[in-house]
């Protein structure tokens, strides 16, 4: 799906029947969690409930206090222009507005009154009278699932698909308030598995001044969130599961806390205070004796101690390969220099393999034990993380397969085969194809057909594997626009690896599953 609206970091407050059916009393509501959700400096969105009561509750039923909720339904109605006076005075204040219809006429009121959002309540989640005419609105949608099985959510997902909506999920338990170890919160991993394309949230019940909730769900992945809203006076007082603007306000704070402590989604490089303080507990290599210009440096040559100096070989990186760039006294510093000007192939080929590795394990993409590795390097290794792809080949019979990696910001060159049509579907990462001069940005899911004697050329901003699903797969049959590409040998473009460097690259994923 083709999200178009941002759920992302949207925080959503449902006054539900909170303003007591004082038109009053639900603008001082809008007014001061406005107030908290600016100051806190979130996307915040006031939430309403709608229901058409006249039509919604069953005329044999409305005078019967002894059921759950009608009594308070009836006791707290507001009018529609009560309803449109408050989103005017939501969108005054700087938030979005959303809101839940419980029927059908709700919807159209929604419609009217230019609602931006459509919350799906838990208990409207498998009334598909209601669903379908949501669907029909074509605004942004957001689903509570609590007491839904996952065939369920299965289907939902499945048929907002289908009408290419704009949709985001929200774990969800229906206790009121819920307690903590009824939370179940890993359940918002599973959904971030089950459904990667679409945003994961947390709609809460948990007692108001229970802060961990929502630190451990944006841990866990959820990125928007919900919580009921209200405020208390000499006559008013809320329920166990609903939030003053105080106790708002520290929630706020904790799900600030909890960005701040998860930090970034990406692993970045370490920052310098950090690097510095490895720095000061790492050793460094020095000279056991002296040592020529050119002499091997054998474990016995050297030996490793604090302090490692600035300009000094780590003892993380010394290899019994190096040869000293210079003479050296006993006791003296081993140069850096020497690291630097004696990487070989072998070692670029593993960081290479290891990067692959890596991305596998993050896709979850297990590959079978019978497979070849080729580094495509147009221009050369040195010029790889430019210019290239690892290729493994899986199949290549009249049908062939192969999944194909390309690492951050690298570009395969414009080429063509005369005999081979291929497929290519984007299994995780972002790829942009080119054919013909015609550009086509790709995601995980996103497929397309390049035929025979068709130029086409790709590149990635971020990464990306992809399969190829072609015919037949032949040597001498693909043909590159640049000529110093052209005017070489298959052996200088291509470096095969051996079968089974995957897996002895390290413990992971792809090593338990065969690779």
């Amino acid at each position: 799906m083709n999200h178009k609206f941002d759920f992302r970091d949207l925080f959503i407050y449902d006054m539900a029947n909170n303003h007591q059916g004082s038109l009053e009393h639900g603008l001082k509501i809008i007014d001061e969690v406005a107030a908290v959700s600016n100051e806190a400096g979130v996307r915040g969105a006031l939430k309403f409930q709608f229901r058409q009561l006249d039509s919604f509750i069953h005329p044999d039923f409305k005078g019967d206090a002894s059921l759950p909720h009608i009594p308070r339904f009836l006791s707290t109605r507001l009018s529609q222009n009560d309803f449109k006076q408050m989103t005017v005075r939501v969108r005054e204040a700087g938030l979005t507005t959303i809101a839940t219809p419980f029927d059908e006429e709700s919807v159209d009121l929604i419609e009217d009154l230019e609602i931006e959002i459509v919350k799906i309540a838990s208990c409207s989640a498998s009334d598909w009278p209601l669903i379908e005419r949501i669907a029909r609105a074509r605004k942004p949608i957001v689903v509570s699932t609590a007491g839904l099985n996952l065939g369920a959510i299965d289907d939902l997902v499945r048929y907002f698909e289908s009408k290419s909506a704009d949709v985001a999920l929200m774990h969800c338990v229906a206790l009121y308030p819920t307690p903590v170890e009824k939370l179940q919160l890993n359940q918002i991993e599973l959904f971030k598995r089950r459904y990667p394309q679409l945003p994961i949230g947390f709609s809460t019940h948990e007692p108001p001044d229970y802060l961990d909730g929502i630190k451990i769900a944006y841990a866990k992945g959820a990125r928007l969130f919900e919580r009921h809203v209200g405020v208390e006076t000499e006559q008013i007082k809320l329920n166990a599961y609903s939030s003053t603007p105080e106790q708002l306000r520290a929630w706020l704070q904790a799900y600030k806390e909890a960005v701040a402590a998860c930090g970034a989604e990406r692993r970045p490089p370490a920052s310098h205070k950090e690097v510095e303080s490895l720095r000061s507990l790492k050793r460094g290599v020095y000279a056991k004796k002296k040592i020529e210009k050119g002499e091997r440096l054998e474990r016995s040559a050297v030996f490793f101690a604090m302090p490692l100096q600035d300009g000094q070989l780590e003892s993380g990186d010394w290899k019994e390969s190096f040869v000293a760039d210079r003479k050296y006294q006993p006791n003296e510093a081993i140069s850096e220099e020497v690291f630097e000007n004696q990487v070989s192939n072998e070692d670029v080929i593993t960081q290479i393999i290891l990067q692959v590795k890596g991305m596998l394990n993050e896709a979850r993409i297990p590959i079978g034990k019978e497979y070849k590795i080729e580094l495509s390097h147009h221009y050369g290794l040195e010029r790889f993380r430019e210019f290239g792809a690892v290729i493994i080949d899986c199949i290549n019979r009249a049908y062939c397969k192969k999944l194909i990696l390309m690492l951050p910001r690298q570009k395969h060159p414009y080429h063509y085969h005369k005999k081979k049509e291929e497929t290519f579907q984007v299994l995780f990462g972002d790829l942009e194809v080119e054919i013909e001069g015609n550009r086509q940005p790709l995601h995980a899911g996103d497929s397309v057909v390049v035929h025979p004697g068709e130029w086409h050329k790709f590149q990635t901003a971020n990464g990306v594997i992809f399969e190829e699903i072609s015919t037949t797969h032949y040597n001498d049959d693909s043909f590159y626009e640049d000529k110093l590409i052209a005017r070489l040998k298959r052996e200088q473009r291509k470096t095969v690896i051996e079968n089974g460097l995957l897996m002895s690259a390290g413990n992971g994923y792809a090593e338990s599953h065969s690779v």
